[in-house]
C-alpha cells in the first residue's frame, strides 16, 4: 500500500497499544486501557467492514446459563468453579449495561425460557429433579429463586406441557450495542482501520513489529481478541464454531416474548421487531460447523425451518427474512482464556458462545494483564 507521510505519522507512528479485533472484547479493552492511560496512543485493526466474529452476528441473549447448561457444566466442573463461570457472566453483563447504558443497547428482561422436546423424557426429568440443587448453589448470588417451571403459554407444539423459566434472563439489540461501543471507543480518540488483515507479528522485549495486507508497522503492545479467529495468530486451545441464524419476515400480532433455549441449548431463538430470530443446531454436525467460513448448510437451514414450523410457530404463517453466521471461540474449558503470550502480546480469546455475558469483562480482564 502506498502510504503517504500523513497516514503513516498519524496512524502508525509511535503506536502504544494494538488490538487485533474491533468486537465486543476489543472496544472494551480499547475502552479500558484508554481510561488507564489517557495518553496513550490505541489503534485497532479489524479484517471485516464490521466486526468479522460474533459480535455483530449474535443473537443478543443476556443469559447466564439455562437449567440443563448449568447441570452439565456441573458434570464436567466443580460447583466453585460454576459459581466462578456464572458470577463473571452476571458481572459481564452488569458492566456491559452499565458502559453503555440500558436505552442505547435496548436491553430487556423479559426472562428466558428452557424447552424440553416431548419424547426426551429422561433429559426432562433429570433437570427438573436437579432444578432445587441449582435454586440452592445460585441462591447466594441472586438472593432469590431463579428457576421455576411454567406452563406452556406461547402454544408450543412436540414439547413436554412445562418449561423451565428464569425471570432473570434479558435480551438485547446486538446492532444498537456495537453501534453505540464503537462510537463510544471513537469519542475517546481511538482509532479504528477496517479491511486490515494481520498477516504476521513478531515481538521483543519492548515492542512488536506487525505486518498487515496492506503496510507494517511498529506497536508497543499487542493484545489479539479475535476469539473464533485465534487459532490463525495464536498457538493457543481455541476451535472455531459456527453458527447460523435466521429470522423472519415481521408478523403481525406476534405472541411470543422473550429468550428461548431448546433441545440442551444447542437451538435457540427470540422475539425482535416483531419477527422470531432462530439459531443453532452445530450439534448436527459438529466436524462441518468446527469452521471460520461464514456459509450456510442445507442441513441445518432445513433443520430450523423445519422447528420453526412443526414447533414454535404452528399455526403462525411465516416467511423466512434473511440467514447468517458467526463464529464463536470455544475450547475444552468454558472458561475463557486471557493471558500474557510473551512480553509484548497479550490475548483474550475462547469466549464459548458467551461473547454477550462476558465480552466487557473480557476485555477489561485483558488490558488489566498490563
Amino acid at each position: 500500500m502506498n502510504l503517504s507521510y500523513w497516514e503513516k505519522k498519524s496512524w502508525l507512528t509511535n503506536v502504544d497499544f494494538t488490538i487485533i479485533g474491533s468486537g465486543i472484547v476489543g472496544l472494551n479493552c480499547a475502552l479500558q486501557l484508554k481510561n488507564r492511560f489517557p495518553k496513550a496512543n490505541i489503534l485497532i485493526l479489524e479484517k471485516g467492514i464490521l466486526p468479522q466474529g460474533a459480535s455483530t452476528k449474535n443473537a443478543g441473549f443476556a443469559c447466564f446459563g439455562s437449567l440443563s447448561e448449568l447441570i452439565d457444566d456441573l458434570n464436567n466442573h466443580s460447583e466453585l468453579e460454576v459459581l466462578e463461570l456464572v458470577k463473571k457472566r452476571i458481572n459481564g453483563l452488569q458492566l456491559l449495561r452499565q458502559t453503555l447504558g440500558d436505552n442505547n443497547i435496548n436491553y430487556k428482561e423479559l426472562g428466558g425460557y428452557e424447552l424440553f422436546l416431548k419424547e426426551d423424557d429422561v433429559f426432562y426429568n433429570d433437570c427438573l429433579s436437579k432444578q432445587q440443587t441449582i435454586n440452592t448453589l445460585l441462591k447466594p448470588i441472586f438472593n432469590d429463586t431463579v428457576f421455576s417451571l411454567k406452563e406452556n403459554s406461547f402454544q408450543f407444539k412436540n414439547i413436554k406441557s412445562k418449561y423451565s423459566f428464569n425471570k432473570f434472563e434479558g435480551q438485547i439489540d446486538t446492532g444498537k450495542m456495537m453501534e453505540a461501543l464503537l462510537l463510544k471507543v471513537q469519542s475517546k480518540g481511538i482509532k479504528i482501520l477496517n479491511n486490515c488483515t494481520v498477516e504476521s507479528y513478531s515481538g521483543d522485549t519492548s515492542s512488536v513489529k506487525l505486518k498487515t495486507n496492506n503496510f507494517e508497522f511498529t506497536t508497543s503492545k499487542l493484545f489479539i481478541a479475535t476469539n473464533g479467529f485465534a487459532s490463525q495468530l495464536l498457538k493457543e486451545s481455541v476451535k472455531p464454531a459456527r453458527a447460523q441464524v435466521l429470522i423472519t419476515k415481521p408478523i403481525k400480532d406476534l405472541h411470543i416474548k422473550g429468550t428461548f433455549h431448546l433441545d440442551r441449548g444447542y437451538y435457540y431463538f427470540r422475539n425482535i421487531d416483531n419477527r422470531i430470530l432462530f439459531g443453532g443446531g452445530r450439534q448436527l454436525d459438529f466436524k462441518t460447523e468446527e469452521t471460520t467460513a461464514l456459509e450456510q448448510t442445507e442441513l441445518i437451514q432445513n433443520t430450523l425451518e423445519s422447528l420453526l414450523k412443526n414447533t414454535i410457530l404452528p399455526n403462525t404463517p411465516f416467511e423466512i427474512d434473511h440467514r447468517w453466521s458467526g463464529i464463536m471461540g470455544v475450547g475444552d474449558q468454558k472458561k475463557a482464556l486471557v493471558k500474557q503470550v510473551s512480553n509484548s502480546i497479550y490475548c483474550g480469546v475462547r469466549l464459548g458462545g458467551m461473547g454477550v455475558a462476558i465480552g466487557s469483562l473480557v476485555g477489561k480482564e485483558l488490558a488489566d494483564l498490563v
